[in-house]
């Protein structure tokens, strides 16, 4: 595998860092710089400003019991949300937490670094909060949340909401699904820290391997 990207990196035998290295590498960029890559990488693909989000759950897989038991850890998944334009799934930013937060938390917390970048918002029940969705409006982002039925006048709310827009959530689920299939069903790293990276690494993965295919669909068009 190593070789294989040696040769398409173009570099000389030698030149190639060990994995070792690699590795450390990895533990010393901090969190921006990783940031950064994901930012980057989601311009490579058109964006609508019509945006979805979500949150799965990632296994936290370790070598060692004995570690688990010494530092008292006993959640055993991660939580990620995702936040993704809907015109080529690129994967605008990401949340995680070993804590499980609320969703109408930590939407809020993706939406307010990204609303320059957004027109709207589709998002399921459990991002129902009236919070939310004045915030989303101040910023000019439109809301497409359903809301929990408690009172009458919240099924003509639902009911008013763009089925064609809102459905496009489902997106999400497409994304969460290829990450799991082809880069990362699993974080393996010791600290939870190094857990965060793991996942901005794959989402920046999921948008460059979009951004080629889409590359390739092109060229196959214009031929």
């Amino acid at each position: 595998e190593m070789d294989r990207i040696r040769l398409l990196l173009q570099l000389p035998l030698f030149g190639f860092p060990k994995p070792s290295t690699l590795y450390r590498s990895f533990d010393r960029a901090p969190m921006h710089l990783w940031r950064a890559f994901l930012n980057r990488s989601s311009k490579l693909l058109e964006r609508s400003g019509h945006t979805a989000v979500d949150s799965t759950f990632f296994e936290r897989h370790q070598a060692s019991t004995h570690y688990l038991r010494r530092t008292d850890r006993s959640v055993e998944t991660l939580k990620v949300t995702f936040l993704i334009d809907t015109a080529e799934q690129a994967i605008i930013d990401v949340h995680c937490s070993a804590k499980w937060p609320n969703d109408a938390v930590v939407g809020p917390k993706l939406t307010s670094r990204n609303s320059n970048k957004m027109v709207s918002l589709a998002a399921d029940k459990g991002y129902d909060s009236a919070a939310f969705r004045d915030e989303l409006r101040e910023n000019g982002v439109r809301p497409l949340i359903k809301h929990r039925l408690y009172q009458p006048i919240d099924h003509a709310h639902n009911a008013r909401i763009d089925d064609e827009r809102y459905n496009q959530r489902q997106l999400t689920e497409t994304v969460n699904s290829a990450i799991k299939r082809s880069i990362l069903d699993s974080v393996r790293s010791i600290t939870w820290f190094l857990q965060f990276r793991e996942v901005i690494l794959a989402a920046t993965v999921h948008n460059i391997k979009r951004s080629t295919s889409s590359e390739s669909r092109f060229r196959t068009g214009i031929q």
